[in-house]
């Protein structure tokens, strides 16, 4: 069941690039990732968490090779695990080589800091040899000294002056493989910046706020400001950038998109703040039900309500809803129908039981 189904919203058609299997802009999902925060130089350690990252739907990876140790054991990382990975290259042009000879799927440069035109060949040479795309990762925090001269300061025109500088670096090259990022900590200069770029270029765009920090300002900062842009149209691969468990990334940035109706995975569930008209206990069974059913990766809906004011309502549009009533004895709600009542005690294993069967009849 769809949860709102009159809600459309229009994104930019942008070009189609490769990022080991996973097709980024046009048509395509928008994508999810986020970074270790490992010592890549600690293998088993970046490979664990790159699997929890990609279990809590991650398309894609980012992993820092700040050495050449970092970028050595990429080759083990790769072969390891399921998902692309993407490396995270900053001014030596010798990691970027060494990281797309080991098994990333994507290079996070900018052009320009790479050096003469000899290293940057030598980088897009190794990057088409080994099937790797391109991220151009403009960040506010390290403008070109040239450019910051003439804006004075971090601008969204900076931003996107230096975006489209590092663009016709990689097409002076015949190298069209690429996404871009115009990042900055402050939410109205990016969607600024992002929204400029957009108006002049069709490559797919990579959306952040980066720096956002901690977990609850962080996941605020980037809901408004992806959300703003994602509203718009614009956006084909996102992170949200977290001083926190990097899993937690992944969460948020699904959230975001299934908010949007821009992508389902997994359970969505509508439920109620509580108040002193909760017949049961919502709070505490919508945290029970989050983690007995995170393992779900198909779309399902559920609507969790402590009272009949508006549960009857969001039962109509969820796949399965639970609304309280009097004397411990609440109402089921199977695709939009009253079903059944259900006693207090049994709402989790009788949701859980429901949402089960419902995955099961999808997925025949």
């Amino acid at each position: 069941m769809s949860l709102r189904p009159f809600r459309n919203i229009n994104r930019k058609k942008t070009k189609v690039i490769n990022v080991g299997g996973v097709k980024i802009g046009g048509d395509n999902p928008i994508s999810v990732q986020s970074m270790t925060n490992t010592l890549t130089t600690d293998i088993k350690a970046t490979i664990n968490q790159i699997i929890e990252i990609q279990n809590e739907g991650a398309d894609l990876v980012r992993v820092s090779c700040p050495d050449q140790e970092s970028s050595k054991a990429l080759k083990e990382i790769t072969k390891n695990v399921q998902i692309p990975v993407i490396a995270d290259i900053h001014f030596h042009y010798k990691r970027a080589i060494e990281a797309a000879e080991n098994g990333a799927k994507c290079l996070r440069i900018n052009p320009g800091n790479i050096g003469d035109k000899k290293k940057i060949h030598d980088v897009l040479s190794a990057a088409k040899n080994n099937g790797c795309s391109i991220r151009i990762g403009v960040n506010a925090g390290s403008l070109e000294k040239d450019i910051l001269e003439k804006y004075k300061e971090p601008c969204p025109e900076a931003l996107v002056e230096s975006a489209l500088r590092n663009i016709a670096i990689l097409e002076a090259q015949n190298f069209f493989n690429f996404k871009i990022s115009v990042k900055s900590s402050d939410v109205f200069l990016s969607i600024a910046a992002y929204r400029q770029l957009s108006e002049v270029t069709n490559y797919p765009l990579h959306l952040g706020i980066t720096e956002a920090g901690s977990f609850v300002s962080g996941s605020v900062k980037s809901s408004i400001g992806l959300g703003t842009l994602l509203l718009d149209g614009i956006g084909d691969t996102i992170r949200i950038s977290l001083s926190d468990d990097p899993v937690k990334e992944v969460k948020i940035g699904n959230e975001i998109l299934k908010s949007l109706s821009l992508r389902n995975r997994g359970v969505t569930i509508i439920s109620c703040p509580s108040c002193a008209r909760q017949a049961f206990q919502v709070i505490d069974t919508v945290k029970v039900l989050e983690e007995k059913l995170s393992h779900i990766k198909t779309p399902i809906t559920l609507s969790i309500i402590g009272c009949v004011v508006n549960g009857p309502g969001e039962a109509a549009m969820t796949d399965i809803g639970i609304t309280g009533g009097g004397k411990g004895s609440n109402m089921l709600y199977l695709s939009g129908f009253q079903s059944e009542k259900v006693l207090t005690k049994d709402i989790i294993s009788r949701v859980v039981a429901e949402v089960e069967k419902k995955i099961s009849e999808l997925e025949k």
